[in-house]
């Protein structure tokens, strides 16, 4: 007897191949059969009229600590994904010495955008090694998670507060090598490590990871050469201003240390920026060229990134702002009050010294999102443009006029650059480049001000009634067996015989996202940008259903990966691109 069959459906299996009609079998968490399937089962679902195929894989978040506190890894969960990555840009939470773990909260605080109080309620963090971290997830997680061993985590155990001082000597160095082995030995998936220039600490220094010297990023790629079925990543101020030669040939180096592709994240697609396009494309074609395996992620869809005067959010970057961003509430509100410090900023974000981040600038098309005060009770949905028509103000002021009546804390959200056809047509040749990968939802961090994990979903909608720039076949290809070769994971990313039984159910008519709205569900009360999901009848991990109708079950099936166990080695000359 069968623990479960799908009955009637269209089946993508991940593979690129066309649609089918097929029954899929289930028993003990592994597909065995697919076609026509005859025989008892303790559980049928009948999927006619709906799609089925692999769960999602998302290989960049940084669910570390959201998993402790919710186990179902949502909202990534209901809107199909059934395997993360986490531990990226060299952010993790183990190994952890005991009075670094404020420091560890307010980096997170700071460069994730994990809300503190969120942190210091939800976590107990009374772990010391990364093997006591692993075992408090091991049974407890509703999806599938493979975490990287994070440098910065692995810095300061180290150096502690050296490690944000200066490099490492050769005795710290052969110690953090060690404790990397020892991550590994514990289910590290592989390593990760950031340069990037906006990776800063609770005290507004860059984190520990930007300390280290080249010769220590080699050292401890090389490391993980040695370890079975392990991975690397690695975040670039590139991925903002353009990869420079320096740091291309860093990542050509660190692949070809580890013997391991490398993937980076995230590759923005703009028609207005087509030199910077062609920089990036030249740069991964190069790194190959030098037989590396440089990957860069980038999204499928558009990713609305919402930016407050109240929280952290990247207006924080433009020039002159941080000084008074930074600011305790009531002088930070005191000094927008004054025009002279209006008009400061204002220059500041049309300098070109503001670079990418005045695209954020264009106060005109910020459209007003949650309000927080009964002056501003109707405003919400409108554009600033259109109010301060009706104001007779400018649009700068009158933003920061509604800002002062919600206390800094209403919901901006600026209206994307780069929706037009071209840089459509311009992420669809970038998806079929052998190099680059879809991915970067950064879910479970920049909670208050982005969803990313809605990503699948709206990428189905849209090859299914929308752009349709690429078949709903391939779309399932990139989102599920793309990333699963990338890592090595066994038996993932494909519905065929013998596989993991990781299955996503959806209705083709009516899958995509609900509306991105602020919620008030972490601890402490702290709020995050969510989204349900629309359409998703079945999310199955092992086949058991964690999600049901579009709702979590409660089941808590997910495995967490280790390395060599669950993994088998993507070496350099192993794969060619993305595929095995």
């Amino acid at each position: 007897m069968y623990d479960l069959v799908i009955k009637g459906a269209t089946l993508i299996d991940g593979s690129g191949d066309p649609a089918r009609p097929a029954d899929i079998a289930v028993q003990n968490g592994r597909i065995v059969a697919v076609g026509p399937v005859e025989g008892e089962s303790r559980e049928t679902l009948d999927a006619t009229g709906k799609m089925v195929c692999p769960g999602f894989i998302d290989p960049h978040t940084h669910y570390d600590a959201q998993l402790l506190w919710d186990p179902n890894a949502s909202p990534s969960n209901l809107h199909g994904v059934t395997t993360v990555m986490a531990g990226n840009c060299g952010f993790a939470l183990a190994p952890l010495r005991s009075e670094d773990a404020d420091y560890t909260r307010r980096m997170m605080s700071v460069v994730e955008g994990m809300p503190l109080q969120a942190l210091e309620e939800g976590i107990n963090w009374d772990w010391n090694s990364y093997s006591e971290y692993m075992q408090r997830l091991r049974g407890n997680v509703a999806v599938n998670v493979g975490f990287l061993a994070g440098h910065s985590a692995i810095r300061r155990a180290v150096m502690g507060e050296d490690s944000c001082n200066r490099e490492s000597n050769e005795e710290e160095l052969e110690a953090m090598k060690a404790l990397l082995r020892e991550c590994i030995e514990s289910g590290a998936m592989g390593f990760s490590t950031s340069r990037s220039f906006s990776h800063v600490d609770g005290q507004g220094g860059p984190v520990p990871s930007r300390f280290a010297s080249e010769a220590e990023v080699l050292a401890l790629c090389e490391e993980i050469k040695d370890h079975e079925g392990t991975a690397l990543e690695f975040i670039t101020k590139g991925c903002l201003l353009g990869l420079s030669d320096e740091e291309t040939q860093l990542m050509a180096r660190m692949s070809l240390a580890a013997d391991r592709p490398l993937n980076w994240n995230v590759f923005t697609i703009d028609s207005k920026e087509k030199e910077l396009y062609r920089t990036q494309i030249a740069a991964l074609d190069k790194a190959a060229e030098m037989g590396a395996r440089v990957m860069a992620l980038t999204m499928p869809v558009l990713v609305g990134i919402t930016i407050s005067f109240y929280h952290r959010s990247p207006i924080y970057q433009l020039p002159g702002w941080m000084e008074v961003m930074t600011l305790p509430l009531d002088e930070k509100m005191t000094a927008l009050r004054d025009p002279n410090v209006r008009r400061k900023l204002e220059e500041g974000a049309a300098s070109d010294e503001a670079g990418v981040f005045a695209r954020l600038a264009d106060w005109g098309n910020v459209r007003i999102g949650d309000t927080f005060s009964e002056a501003n009770r109707e405003l919400s949905g409108r554009y600033v443009h259109e109010i301060a028509s009706e104001r007779g103000t400018s649009d700068f002021d009158t933003l920061v006029d509604i800002l002062l009546e919600d206390e800094l804390r209403t919901i901006l959200w600026p209206k994307f650059t780069d929706n037009d056809d071209e840089s459509w047509r311009m992420r669809a040749e970038a998806w079929d480049h052998p190099y680059i990968m879809l991915g970067g939802s950064d879910a479970g961090a920049h909670l208050d001000v982005m969803c990313g994990a809605n990503y699948g979903t709206l990428f189905l909608k849209d090859c299914l009634h929308g752009r349709k720039l690429v078949s709903v076949e391939r779309a399932v290809q990139m989102l599920s067996a793309e990333p699963a070769d990338l890592f090595g994971l066994k038996d993932r990313g494909r519905i065929r015989p013998g596989a993991v039984a990781d299955i996503l159910v959806f209705d083709p008519q009516t899958v995509g996202s609900g509306t991105v709205h602020l919620a008030y569900d972490l601890p402490g009360d702290s709020c995050r940008m969510y989204a349900k999901s629309t359409g998703v009848e079945r999310v199955y991990v092992g086949g058991t259903a964690i999600v049901a109708d579009g709702e979590p079950t409660g089941a808590l099936p997910g495995t967490v990966l280790r390395a060599g166990v669950d993994t088998v080695t993507v070496s350099l000359q192993k794969t060619e691109g993305k595929s095995l």
